[in-house]
């Protein structure tokens, strides 16, 4: 069986291994702290709009089924985001309170940003939920550089 060869163009197209393999490794982390972030980011904000966090009103705005959101509460109550109290709501721990508004921030950074290019309001909006979670605190700096020259 004859060797395979790798083309000297394919080469230089590829990074390094390790450093190809730790843009794949940081986007899975992402993906893991996106679904925690988009969870008590949404607490939070339920919580400013009425006081109090119900699972069937996580479950409404997520458009998950409460079993789902229940099941997601257990992680979060472990992980110390988390409290809950019998037949009362959810609320944020301090932990919580900080992870919320760091994600906050970085949407808020976002959606400006893509305002600033000329996207729409809500097409900005939508995108920059999913953006949040994968941005880089260097990428949000150039952001905010970007948009305070005129």
């Amino acid at each position: 069986m004859p060797a395979v060869r790798r083309s000297a163009r394919r080469d230089a197209l590829l990074p390094d291994a390790q450093v190809h393999s730790e843009g794949f490794r940081q986007t899975r982390e992402a993906r893991r702290g996106a679904l925690i972030e988009d969870y008590v980011e949404l607490i939070a904000d339920l919580i400013e709009d009425g006081n109090e966090a119900r699972q069937v009103d996580i479950a409404a705005r997520l458009g998950v089924a409460q079993p789902t959101v229940a099941k997601m509460l257990a992680r979060l109550s472990a992980e110390g985001l988390v409290s809950r109290k019998p037949y009362r709501g959810v609320f944020l721990t301090e932990a919580g309170r900080k992870l919320a508004e760091e994600s906050r921030a970085r949407h808020r950074t976002v959606e400006a940003f893509l305002r600033s290019l000329g996207v729409s309001e809500e097409t900005a909006r939508v995108d920059a939920e999913g953006i949040e979670h994968h941005v880089s605190a260097e990428t949000l700096a150039a952001f905010r550089r970007a948009m305070k020259t005129p």
